[in-house]
């Protein structure tokens, strides 16, 4: 549960990284004191900020300014790659479209989630159903977050033989170096935050996210209007929400403080731009993974800068058909019942995800 902490703590990662394949991960003194920042963050505040996570800060910085470009574009332009129902909920939405508890949210949007075949997950996932939309303007911007989003997931391992090359290609524009760098960052978190559970390194593995279903949205928030705008309007960019699945990793822009986490007594704390950081949430489904131990901090995003903000939201969700249920250990720990229903993420997912929009 949330405390009235007044601010975000930052962790060094590299120790848990370095160690996270070992067997006996467990007893390396470096990956238990990560482990005890990890469980106190996660208790106190919900929120942390992670460094020491091995993403080059060259393809950090990139992904964020082809997204600018991309807001940049003539309205027509971005509109090719509309979002709609047909689309399974992939591609551009325009500000203004999507609903936070009945208000409209300040900002724009390209949604991106793991692609879905058709009959993949029966009648659960066909709302789902359906590949990613990519601009053909800027023109790298498809390679580009192919490659983002298997640094963030992981995905290369566990991935088809021809997504395999195609990722293969997308890297070969880097060297040999980076490609071997590859890392699943927000496996090895959750490798982390298992332990700080009292669990094993792999329990959200397997059944439980061994098939890590993501989602990515490439979010752009105006600036804050000047005395000369034309009238009042709504200022919050996206209203206060708590995330799906299990873990966030966020990209957000240098030197525009606008990301704001609730403590427990309702005051916002914010969580300004570290350069060389993620910033990392936790969500509904590591809530219930742990019995109300760690909480999913409500959060919101209000840009009073005169600038336009860019930030890129990846969430890190269990298997898509997964039926989460409070962990065996995690009951344990708190007087041995059960606070939380069982829920199947994709149910959870598909339900908000259909009253989202306008």
């Amino acid at each position: 549960m949330a405390t009235n902490f007044k601010f975000i703590p930052v962790i060094d990662i590299s120790p848990l990284l370095a160690k996270c394949n070992d067997p006996k991960m467990a007893e390396d003194p470096g990956v238990s004191e990560v482990v005890r920042q990890l469980d106190q963050a996660c208790r106190e505040a919900g929120f942390f900020y992670v460094k020491g996570h091995g993403i080059p800060d060259s393809i950090i910085k990139e992904v964020k300014s082809v997204a600018h470009k991309f807001f940049e574009l003539p309205y027509e332009e971005k509109l090719k790659i509309k979002m709609t129902a047909a689309t399974g909920f992939r591609g551009y939405q325009r500000i203004g479209e999507n609903i936070t508890k009945g208000v409209p949210d300040m900002h724009e949007a390209i949604d991106c989630y793991r692609e879905v075949k058709e009959g993949m997950y029966g009648e659960l996932g066909k709302p789902m159903e359906g590949r990613n939309q990519w601009p053909s303007n800027p023109p790298n911007y498809t390679e580009l977050m192919e490659e983002y989003i298997s640094l963030c997931t992981g995905m290369l391992c566990r991935t088809t033989l021809s997504s395999f090359h195609l990722i293969f290609h997308v890297l070969s524009t880097y060297n040999l170096q980076f490609f071997l760098l590859l890392l699943d960052l927000s496996r090895k978190i959750m490798r982390g935050i298992a332990l700080a559970l009292g669990g094993s390194p792999d329990e959200f593995e397997g059944d439980r996210a061994g098939d890590a279903f993501w989602v990515m949205r490439i979010i752009g928030y105006p600036g804050a209007p000047t005395s000369n705008g034309h009238g009042p309007r709504n200022d919050i960019g996206c209203g206060a929400h708590t995330d799906y699945g299990l873990l966030t990793l966020v990209n957000q822009d240098d030197e525009i403080t606008a990301l704001q986490v609730r403590n427990l007594s309702g005051e916002w704390i914010s969580a300004p731009p570290i350069p060389g950081t993620f910033v990392c949430n936790i969500g509904d489904m590591l809530k219930i993974y742990s019995n109300g131990l760690y909480d999913s901090t409500l959060h919101q995003v209000i840009n009073n800068a005169p600038k336009y903000r860019v930030c890129v939201a990846y969430f890190y969700e269990t298997n898509f058909d997964t039926a989460v249920e409070p962990l065996e250990i995690c009951k344990q720990r708190t007087g041995g019942a059960k606070k939380f229903g069982r829920a199947v993420y994709g149910e959870h997912l598909v339900s908000k995800v259909l009253t989202n929009f306008n």
